[in-house]
């Protein structure tokens, strides 16, 4: 199954050539039209009110995409949550935690009054903003890369952010959830929509279609319930050709334009930080399993490397042991001076005890290139709201 979701993702982005993709991308094709006519009678039902749409009493924000995977969500959702920490807001980022694997024992938690809450009534808790409470496996990679990089933030684990959004304002006192992932999400109310948009795929992989032909989750007319929106690894080019694409589409949404800037390297096993500068003229392996692999393979060329090897894997791939060890050895032989791999994949490493090539991650950070005033504008928008309204008790939302 691996093997071939990782071959429908190669004919999806068109790098699967030959008459087996040519015959799958039209069978592929229809099948985008019945997504398209779910896509639109799902949000008719939602904007109707025909299906229940909840309001906790506690500012929510969306941050999401129109496409799915790749448009460097996550360093968005850090920052983000950083910043509005930083002015005293209690945030918590309520994610599905995709992949992640259940809990096989129960995680006990103590409402204020003593009372041990119900099993069924908690998420599974990444971090309540002072402790790591789970690893990789349990939170899913990107919600433990969260956890591990912010501090005084919760992030919460459940596919119903209904229900770890009211935990989030009921046992951790939390008065601003931020919806990683959230566009599609739409049982909970957004007071504001962040949509990102990668300007290197601003409609995704696919000729623009909708899924499973291409990479969109909605059409490009959904842009127009964005309150604000962010540009994404704009390499610093101007992007006034796909501003004024967007503009089709939402007349009145701010827009930022950030770039996904490669900040360090550090090593998987000790720690060890080295600057990009480490990378001039190094012969390189890159291993990930992201959505999209070249361009985090850009950037560390980017940085003078010579990327020898490059091994890909599908998104959120479970690195096994054997198969890692396998990977390593194949750089040895090659003499590759090292193997680099992005922040996400190296928590689905497994902690080997000697490697014969070093690995490291390397860690990005946002820089944002256009629009200060806009990013300004929204932080100081959410932290001039007074304390919400209480929410509902569990029983009215569950």
């Amino acid at each position: 199954m691996d093997e071939f979701a990782e071959w429908g993702t190669e004919v999806v982005f068109g790098r699967a050539h030959g008459f087996r993709a040519w015959l799958m991308r039209c069978a592929l094709r229809f099948a985008s039209l019945f997504f398209y006519l779910i896509v639109k009678v799902r949000l008719l039902l939602f904007r109707r009110r025909i299906k229940t749409v909840h309001y906790l009493g506690m500012l929510t924000i969306s941050v999401g995409n129109i496409t799915a995977g790749g448009t460097g969500k996550t360093p968005i959702v850090e920052l983000l949550s950083r910043t509005l920490a930083s002015r005293g807001r209690r945030c918590a980022i309520l994610t599905r935690g995709y992949k992640s694997k259940d809990l096989d024992h129960e995680q006990p938690w103590l409402a204020p009054d003593g009372t041990p809450l119900p099993q069924e009534q908690l998420p599974k808790i990444a971090s309540d903003g002072v402790t790591r409470f789970l690893g990789p496996l349990h939170a899913g990679d990107e919600p433990f890369m969260l956890a591990h990089n912010l501090d005084g933030v919760a992030v919460l684990v459940d596919k119903d952010r209904v229900k770890s959004g009211l935990f989030a304002i009921e046992q951790l006192g939390c008065n601003t959830l931020i919806l990683d992932d959230g566009m599609q999400f739409l049982k909970l109310r957004h007071e504001i929509d962040i949509v990102l948009v990668d300007c290197g795929f601003p409609f995704g992989a696919g000729s623009g279609c909708l899924l499973p032909r291409g990479t969109m989750r909605e059409p490009r007319s959904s842009l127009a319930r964005a309150s604000y929106i962010i540009l994404t690894k704009s390499g610093g080019k101007p992007q006034d050709e796909l501003i004024a694409t967007i503009r089709r589409y939402n007349k009145s949404a701010d827009i930022i334009v950030t770039n996904h800037a490669p900040a360090y390297l550090q090593n998987l096993f000790t720690g060890e930080r080295r600057p990009l500068e480490f990378l001039k003229d190094k012969y390189v392996a890159c291993l990930s399993g992201i959505a999209r692999p070249e361009s985090f393979e850009c950037l560390v060329e980017a940085q003078g490397a010579h990327v020898e090897i490059r091994r890909r894997y599908p998104d959120h791939y479970w690195f096994e042991q054997a198969e890692l060890e396998a990977f390593v050895e194949r750089c040895a032989d090659r003499a590759m001076d090292l193997i680099v791999t992005t922040e996400k994949d190296a928590t689905r490493f497994l902690k080997a005890e000697e490697m014969d090539v070093p690995i490291y991650y390397l860690r990005i950070e946002i820089e944002i290139e256009q629009g200060h005033e806009n990013w300004e504008k929204l932080i100081d928008r959410i932290c001039a709201l007074g304390e919400p309204q209480p929410a509902p008790q569990w029983s009215d939302v569950l």
